[in-house]
């Protein structure tokens, strides 16, 4: 289970009002203390995270929230954290006791809708304060205790709710590459790469590749030109870097399919289809206008960066105007909105989750803010679009 990564784990938040025993069920559910639980109001102050192995489904990331009506002197920026972490949630559940279901609970479950998030409703302390006949439609299960009888009932739940919601399974290249297919990677080594490992899209195709019954070959940008050539050998995909996608397109024969690791991606967990549109929206691109730079992973730039460094300098080059440029990491809240850019530019997003992607830019797809992924936009620029996305039509 700890060798399953974070962004194939589905994420499972426990949300409700203070003190309706959140923090004691997930504990229970867990089989560790993993957040503290006291009769006081707003004990759980922070969103708390832990892996777990989900009985009948696998690894899932278990999620603690505070109080959506904690009144605290730092309740409202509590609430504010709880409600973002909504938006990275596959699966929400809904905790309610004492019989306690209105407006709060009603608008926490439009939200769930909004969000496309799943959302199941626990009846917690039954053996304290019996549900009442009106309130039972509302709730899937009901809790007199925390015993494993009931924590396994309770992970029951949650498998189906889950496999309900998921469907089939997408992965990197399906649907694009067959048995026996070779396919060839480019894997830049550069000051922006970790020392002594590749990086998460590298593996994750890698991966895909073998399970695939494919045949995997990896070289360096440097190297591409003599495994064509010198080596003979010609593949059936050639997947790249996106920073080095100009220099590949060179020297990849045309009638050999090619696209990047950002684009591959993208298709996988992005919004694909309102990339492909947004695209072009570069031409279109006027001085003073705003570009937010979405990354979902958490690094320090460097020279090389690819969102802060090249990609802007690329962008600005091939419009001819004078950009702002913004960049967010990581997957904490935007403060501000999305409508204020003209243009917003996601990663691959290999350390994210098709949800959190998704949510993220919701906000800019319902106000018609045109958005573009890093590949995509790279391979637009460099007169490569087509060619980059031609193995998905």
């Amino acid at each position: 289970m700890e060798n399953t990564t974070k962004e194939n784990r589905k994420y499972i938040g426990f949300f409700g009002r203070t003190n309706v025993g959140k923090s004691t069920l997930v504990n229970a559910l867990i089989g560790q203390e993993i957040s503290i639980v006291s009769q006081e109001r707003g004990t759980t102050t922070d969103v708390v995270k832990k892996n777990m192995e989900l009985f009948g489904y696998g690894a899932v990331v278990v999620v603690d929230t505070a109080g959506l009506d904690d009144d605290t002197s730092l309740g409202q920026k509590r609430i504010k954290a709880s409600l973002h972490a909504l938006t990275q949630m596959d699966l929400a559940v809904l905790v309610v006791s004492e019989n306690k279901f209105d407006d709060l609970e009603e608008s926490f479950i439009e939200k769930c809708k909004k969000y496309d998030i799943p959302c199941v409703i626990l009846y917690n302390k039954a053996d304290i304060c019996p549900l009442k006949e009106e309130l039972k439609k509302k709730i899937s299960l009901e809790l007199n205790n925390h015993s494993s009888e009931s924590m396994l009932e309770v992970s029951n739940l949650l498998t189906k709710t889950l496999k309900e919601k998921e469907g089939e399974k997408r992965t990197p290249l399906q649907g694009i590459v067959k048995k026996g297919d070779v396919i060839l990677l480019v894997t830049p080594i550069d000051s922006a790469a970790p020392a002594g490992r590749l990086i998460l899209p590298q593996v994750q195709l890698i991966r895909d590749i073998l399970d695939k019954d494919c045949v995997c070959i990896a070289v360096k940008e440097t190297d591409l030109e003599m495994t064509l050539k010198e080596k003979g050998i010609k593949p059936d995909l050639v997947i790249t870097d996106s920073k080095v996608f100009e220099m590949v397109d060179k020297i990849v024969p045309k009638d050999i399919k090619l696209t990047s690791f950002s684009v591959v991606l993208a298709r996988m967990k992005g919004a694909f289809e309102q990339y492909l549109k947004g695209t072009p929206f570069l031409d279109k691109l006027k001085d003073g206008d705003k570009v937010l730079m979405l990354e979902s992973c958490t690094h320090q730039p460097t020279c090389e960066d690819i969102g802060r460094v090249k990609l802007p300098a690329w962008i600005t080059k091939y419009t001819g105007k004078k950009l702002e440029f913004s960049a967010v990491s990581g997957l904490s809240d935007i403060d501000t909105p999305l409508t204020d850019y003209a243009m917003i530019i996601q990663c691959g997003g290999c350390v994210a989750t098709a949800a959190q992607i998704r949510n993220r830019l919701l906000p800019a797809l319902e106000n018609n803010v045109p958005v573009s992924n890093y590949g995509l936009v790279i391979a637009y620029i460099h007169g490569i679009f087509s060619r980059a996305t031609e193995i998905f039509k």
